[in-house]
């Protein structure tokens, strides 16, 4: 369960929190934890990867990190998902949303027509590949770690290097210092990403109204209508999934578990009474947390799935057991 993503650290210091997340400076995950905490109100703690992140918290070099977890354009990120899905338990405390654009950027004096190879991140190509086969058909594609680290590296010495550009932010075309060479390359423009606040677990926030729960769910058998029985107990309580992802266990081909974003919090009656039937159903369910949503909720509550609709129904089968209803 989770604590509040401002609280203090758990050794009861008043140091700042330490943030840890993708790196270097300039990254989308960075504009995220500017959403979250400034550099004069926590400490920022850049890491080569987002599993590198989420571990820092798990051994205790980090009180938080910030990780993309879903893109709009690529759907989920799988290291994000899986590694949130084993290992010591974390929960989710928060989310943040950023625009995403991309700018081809190279060191002054580079020309579009001398570009051979670009570095990116395989997110940043795959929201570039339309444009780049338009412009630039013939381009090698240098898998990057982050948005920003082949900036870093161009900025760096004058040494040799297996690319000739780089798709970053727009922010760290000037940050690098170096020269743009195409804007707005992304193919949509509107791409956003949704990043999460990840901590170790405790007291889970109250509700707010406007809230999401994340879980990790496996299927309660390998037969026919096993991924029915599972989303049934979600559907018969009224509890709408704004996204749903297979993921690989990983022990055996064939064999999948689920990453699941439910609207409402564990503290709602019928979020409740689904997870209580995905314990009696399903061998595995890890909860990720309850945290306030950032969007627009997908769906209305259904009629008869509201707290007092539960809360009658419950009073009604005490007065049965009771005798004093019928």
């Amino acid at each position: 369960m989770a604590e509040q993503e401002d609280a203090a650290p758990a050794d009861g210091s008043s140091r700042r929190l330490r943030y840890a997340y993708l790196g270097p400076a300039g990254t989308f995950t960075e504009a995220a934890l500017r959403q979250v905490a400034g550099p004069d109100e926590a400490e920022y703690l850049p890491q080569v990867d987002v599993v590198a992140a989420i571990e820092a918290v798990r051994t205790g070099a980090a009180d938080r990190a910030v990780v993309a977890i879903e893109n709009s354009v690529e759907g989920g990120v799988t290291a994000v998902l899986d590694t949130l899905a084993t290992g010591a338990p974390l929960v989710l405390l928060r989310e943040v949303l950023v625009p995403v654009s991309f700018v081809l950027a190279a060191r002054p004096g580079t020309r579009l027509e001398d570009v051979r190879g670009i570095s990116a991140h395989p997110h940043a190509w795959a929201q570039c590949r339309r444009w780049l086969a338009a412009h630039l058909p013939h381009v090698v594609h240098v898998p990057a770690t982050s948005n920003t680290a082949p900036a870093a590296l161009l900025a760096g010495e004058d040494g040799a290097l297996p690319f000739d550009a780089a798709l970053v932010p727009p922010p760290a075309v000037e940050h690098y210092g170096l020269t743009p060479l195409a804007a707005h390359v992304a193919d949509n423009e509107r791409a956003v990403t949704r990043f999460v606040v990840v901590g170790p677990p405790g007291q889970v926030p109250p509700p707010t109204g406007a809230d999401k729960t994340t879980l990790v769910v496996h299927l309660p058998s390998n037969q026919a209508g096993a991924l029915l029985e599972m989303l049934e107990q979600f559907a018969a309580r009224g509890v709408n999934l704004s996204r749903i992802e297979s993921r690989p266990i990983g022990d055996a081909l064939g064999r999948y578990s689920f990453s699941i974003d439910a609207e409402g919090h564990v503290a709602d009656e019928r979020m409740a009474e689904a997870l209580m039937g995905l314990h009696r159903v399903c061998p595995h369910v890890r909860f990720l947390g309850s945290y306030p949503r950032v969007d627009a909720p997908h769906g209305d509550v259904r009629p008869g799935t509201h707290d007092a609709d539960f809360a009658a129904a419950r009073s009604w089968v005490q007065q049965l057991r009771e005798g004093r209803a019928h």
